[in-house]
């Protein structure tokens, strides 16, 4: 679930997360972003204009003032800590908490070395045993500087390139075990290479049961949905073949 499936829900809301879960939705995607202040934001822009009357960015507003936000919707920022919460007694999830460190004027060495550590450890320390919870970026610099602090993050590599040579050889030189490929102009040869390379393959956008049903064609093994329960009940009653957890 994309957002905690973004267009059928609030995004990245605690009432998204919630009604995923209670659909039966095991798998999540998430952004994080960090407050003035230095605690961790569940936001994916860089500012809060698109979700809440406010235009502020998350970077140069503290948690306090963005606790005082509500979207559009009716609904609070959520912060990490009530999300890890929520998720602290769910076993068997998978869970993607994408890095979000844009622009990176906001985030110089020092400061993105304190996201990361942070994000790792308030993750890290309330997963359960057999969730599966992952960092990911577009950006190398998070991605390296997750690594060096913290070697043993699962990681994926996000790139708005499909699957293909380019993206197999630069996850391959960052040591990084998993990529997140647009669908577009992907193939079943580029996907099967990457497998053979040792590399697990997420696909995106994938907003309707026909995107759903490409990304199982293509031989995807994760695929970032932004309407999941719409997919999830075309899943089950049109096509059970498919199997997925």
């Amino acid at each position: 679930a994309h957002r905690a499936s973004r267009f059928e829900y609030d995004e990245n809301t605690l009432p998204a997360f919630k009604a995923c879960y209670e659909h039966g939705i095991r798998g999540f995607e998430t952004d994080i972003r960090m407050s003035k202040d230095g605690l961790l934001v569940v936001n994916h822009d860089e500012t809060f204009a698109r979700l809440t009357p406010c235009s502020g960015a998350v970077e140069s507003m503290t948690s306090d003032e963005i606790r005082k936000l509500t979207t559009f919707q009716g609904n609070k920022i959520l912060f990490l800590d009530e999300l890890v919460g929520f998720l602290s007694d769910k076993d068997g999830l998978y869970v993607e908490f994408e890095m979000k460190v844009s622009p990176a004027s906001s985030y110089p060495e020092d400061r993105l070395r304190e996201y990361c550590d942070k994000l790792y450890k308030a993750v890290m320390a309330k997963k359960p045993e057999h969730s599966t919870y992952l960092f990911t970026s577009s950006s190398r610099d998070a991605l390296n500087m997750m690594r060096k602090l913290h070697p043993d993050a699962d990681m994926l590599m996000i790139f708005s390139k499909p699957v293909c040579d380019e993206t197999i050889q630069m996850a391959e030189a960052m040591g990084i075990k998993r990529i997140g490929c647009n669908m577009n102009g992907t193939t079943r040869s580029m996907v099967k290479k990457a497998k053979e390379a040792g590399l697990a393959v997420s696909l995106w956008p994938s907003r309707t049961p026909e995107d759903i049903m490409l990304g199982v064609y293509l031989g995807a093994e994760y695929l970032c949905c932004d309407r999941a329960i719409e997919v999830k009940r075309f899943l089950d009653e049109k096509a059970p073949f498919v199997k997925y957890k």
